[in-house]
């Protein structure tokens, strides 16, 4: 097994590299992508009987270019040429990785078609893991990948980077892209598992690659600090059932003293050498959380202050519902019911907006009024951990015969 995961650890890290080399040589990402699957699909089939060779990223080049040339044969016989041995391999270049998160992060695409393109061709994920990570059919995912290579094709988009001005606005996209494939990772919105570790691990990895090639950008930073201080509490947010465990409920000892060792570090350099930006405030947030003993210790009057900072930097809902919970640890729970009733008409829809009121009803004392709050919470959310905690919340506060 673990010789298994670590060929595919090696095959998911060099496949951006390959993929970049082959479709600079030869253009037409849409078809360079399917040469570069095919050499991977070649490696994982050769390689754990005839081992791993000197130079895996040359021979899946190699082999994906061979595969390329025989798909320019087919489709255009005039063209009659042969690779030799001889042929130079196509160099990889230290932006390569960068470039490709651009090129899959193409804003003609809709967020859901950059998502499982980015997961395919940066992360090296098959189609049918893919598809089993979103909870979607693979031949849906095949057909929304297809489809996103054809949009890339038709738009003119090249395998290069953008200009100064335009590619920080491309970085925007690309960030969002990962802490989408982050955050399905670590709270599946449906479904029966809390986490797909599948996809928490792709996007730390890929915002690994985009920090390196980007270590002054400061929301980068921010953005890989926030995932490695969240993702540091996964071993402590399930029971063995599978239940969900609140934070303030969590055994702090099982949380990864390394990720959040890494991840305060970098959020610390960043806030004292960049712009601050949403992303960074998250991770401050996070840094917060992550550093306390025991939850009695959580500075929350911090935690409140830098939620009006993102309130006001980037607005959302869940930005607010989280800023109310601040002020309700704070303030107490009558301000902050009075506050998530003012706010209500633009958080209107989602079962989080009951689930923070039934919390603070349960706070302020009425137990009645926070149950149906909880039961309502669960009666809307898709994910069945989130499900069943909520109820188990609600049964809480149910009288008994007796009372």
């Amino acid at each position: 097994m673990g010789v298994l995961t670590g060929l595919e650890d090696l095959l998911r890290t060099v496949a951006p590299q390959v993929l970049a080399a082959v479709t600079r040589r030869y253009g037409d990402f849409d078809a360079c992508e399917d040469a570069v699957q095919e050499a991977l699909f070649a490696a994982a089939q050769q390689w754990p009987v005839d081992g791993v060779p000197d130079n895996p990223r040359s021979w899946l080049i190699t082999v994906a270019s061979r595969r390329r040339i025989e798909l320019l044969r087919s489709d255009a016989a005039r063209r009659k040429r042969e690779l030799r041995p001889a042929d130079p391999v196509p160099d990889v270049r230290g932006d390569d990785e960068l470039t490709l998160l651009v090129l899959c992060c193409h804003p003609a695409l809709s967020p859901v078609s950059q998502v499982a393109l980015t997961l395919r061709a940066v992360g090296g994920l098959t189609t049918a893991e893919i598809a089993r990570a979103l909870l979607v059919p693979e031949p849906a995912i095949g057909q929304r990948i297809s489809r996103a290579k054809q949009r890339i094709r038709s738009s003119g988009a090249r395998f290069a980077l953008p200009g100064p001005d335009e590619l920080g606005a491309r970085l925007t996209g690309v960030r969002q892209v990962l802490y989408l494939i982050f955050n399905e990772g670590h709270t599946a919105s449906s479904g029966s598992r809390l986490h797909r570790v599948e996809l928490t691990r792709e996007a730390i990895r890929l915002t690994r690659q985009l920090h390196a090639a980007r270590p002054a950008d400061g929301e980068t930073a921010g953005l890989l600090a926030l995932m490695l201080l969240t993702d540091a509490r996964r071993p402590a947010r399930t029971r063995p059932d599978g239940g969900l465990v609140p934070l303030a409920e969590q055994d702090r000892s099982r949380w990864d003293k390394a990720a959040i060792a890494e991840g305060v570090e970098i959020i610390t350099g960043s806030l004292t050498s960049t712009r601050i930006g949403p992303f960074q405030l998250q991770a401050a947030i996070a840094a917060i959380h992550a550093e306390a003993p025991r939850p009695e210790l959580t500075d929350w009057p911090q935690i409140k202050e830098l939620y009006a900072l993102l309130d006001a930097l980037a607005p959302s809902p869940m930005v607010t519902l989280n800023r109310i919970v601040a002020i309700a640890m704070v303030d107490g729970p009558k301000t902050a019911l009075a506050c998530l009733a003012e706010a209500q008409p633009a958080l209107a829809g989602h079962h989080r907006v009951a689930a923070v009121r039934a919390h603070l009803l349960e706070m302020a004392g009425d137990p009645e009024a926070a149950r149906e709050q909880y039961q309502l919470a669960a009666k809307h959310t898709l994910s069945r951990p989130e499900q069943r905690y909520l109820e188990s919340r609600a049964a809480r506060l149910t009288k008994s015969p007796g009372d």
